[in-house]
C-alpha cells in the first residue's frame, strides 16, 4: 500500500484512479504510454487546490518512505505475490514521480530528465547492442565492459579516486555504518577494542540527553544519529552484525507484543483500555515464558 502516509490516516485513492493489474496502453500505444498520467496526478495532488498533506512534504520527509516503499517491493518479491508486487512497484514508482516533481518546483529538474538520464546512461553502457563494440558474448564480458565504461565517465567528470571509504555503496543504515566503520578502522581511525567504543556510546548518550533537555530538534536529530552510529561501532567490535541483531530484535519484540495482546484479550481488555504498568507485568510475565521453554 502507499506509504506517503499511512495507510490508517491515508484514504485508498478512488477507484477512477486506480488500474487493473492487467491494464494495457490505448491501442497502437507503446509499454510506459501511461506514465504522463501519474505525472498528471502528482501534479494535481501538489497544486495549490491539491491535496494539503502531499503539499506539505519535502525531499526530507519523504526519505523514510522511499525506504519503507522499497522493502515492500522486495517483501512481495520473496513471498511471490505477483500481485502485491504490481502494486507495490506503482508505489515506488510514485515515490519517485513525487521526489522528481519537487525537484521540478526547485527548477532543478523534472521527471523527464530522471527518465532521460537512465535511457542515455543504458544505451552508452551497451556499446555492443546500441553501437558498434567488440563482440560480447558473455555475462561477465558486459560486466567488465560496464565496470570499464563508468571508471572512464567517472574519470572524464573529475572524481577522485582511491578514497580509504571507497567502494562502501550506498544500503541499509546498519549495514552501510558497519561497514565503513570497519575500513575506517583498518586505516587505524578507531577506539581501542569494545571498550573504548562502548565508551562513545556511553558519550553520545549523554549528548542525546542534552539536546532532548534542550528542546533541540536539530540537536536531536544529529545526536541520535551519532549514537546509533556508536553503537554499530560496538556491535563490529564485538563480532556482532548489527542489521540482522536489530532484525532480530524487532522479530522478538513483535512476537512479545502480540503474546501481550493476547492475554489482554483473553481479560477482555485490549492495548488501549489497559494501563501501562498492566502492559508491563505482561511483557515480564512473556520474557519469563520464553526463558523457561
Amino acid at each position: 500500500m502507499v506509504r506517503a502516509m499511512d495507510s490508517e490516516h491515508r484514504p485508498d485513492p478512488p477507484a477512477s484512479l486506480t488500474t487493473s493489474p492487467l491494464a494495457t496502453p490505448p491501442a497502437g500505444a507503446a509499454a510506459g504510454a501511461s506514465l504522463p498520467r501519474l505525472v498528471d496526478i502528482m501534479n494535481r495532488l501538489l497544486a495549490p487546490t491539491g491535496c494539503p498533506w502531499d503539499r506539505e512534504q519535502t525531499l526530507d520527509t519523504l526519505r523514510p518512505f522511499l525506504v519503507e516503499e522499497t522493502y515492500e517491493v522486495l517483501d512481495a518479491l520473496s513471498r511471490g505475490d505477483v500481485a502485491g508486487h504490481c502494486e507495490e512497484l506503482g508505489d515506488l514508482m510514485m515515490q519517485i514521480v513525487f521526489q522528481a516533481a519537487l525537484r521540478a518546483a526547485q527548477g532543478a529538474f523534472n521527471i523527464d530528465a530522471v527518465i532521460a538520464g537512465i535511457s542515455d546512461k543504458l544505451v552508452r553502457r551497451h556499446p555492443h547492442v546500441f553501437g558498434e563494440a567488440a563482440e560480447i558474448t558473455t555475462s561477465d564480458q558486459v560486466l567488465a565492459q560496464w565496470e570499464d565504461i563508468k571508471r572512464a565517465e567517472k574519470a572524464a567528470a573529475g572524481v577522485r579516486k582511491g578514497r580509504t571509504l571507497d567502494g562502501v555503496p550506498p544500503g541499509p543504515a546498519l549495514v552501510r555504518a558497519q561497514k565503513l566503520g570497519s575500513k575506517a578502522g583498518k586505516a587505524g581511525f578507531d577506539w581501542p577494542g569494545w571498550e573504548g567504543s562502548f565508551a562513545k556510546v556511553e558519550e553520545e548518550v549523554r549528548e542525546v540527553a542534552e539536546a532532548a533537555r534542550a528542546g533541540d530538534a536539530k540537536a536531536m536529530h544529529h545526536e541520535i544519529g551519532d549514537l546509533l552510529f556508536a553503537v554499530v561501532n560496538v556491535a563490529r567490535k564485538l563480532g556482532v552484525d548489527a542489521e540482522n541483531a536489530l532484525v532480530d530484535a524487532t522479530t522478538k519484540f513483535q512476537r512479545r507484543f502480540e503474546i501481550v495482546e493476547d492475554l489482554l484479550t483473553e481479560r477482555g481488555r485490549t492495548p488501549q483500555t489497559s494501563t501501562l504498568d498492566e502492559m508491563d507485568a505482561l511483557w515480564d510475565e512473556t520474557k519469563r515464558r520464553e526463558r523457561n521453554t
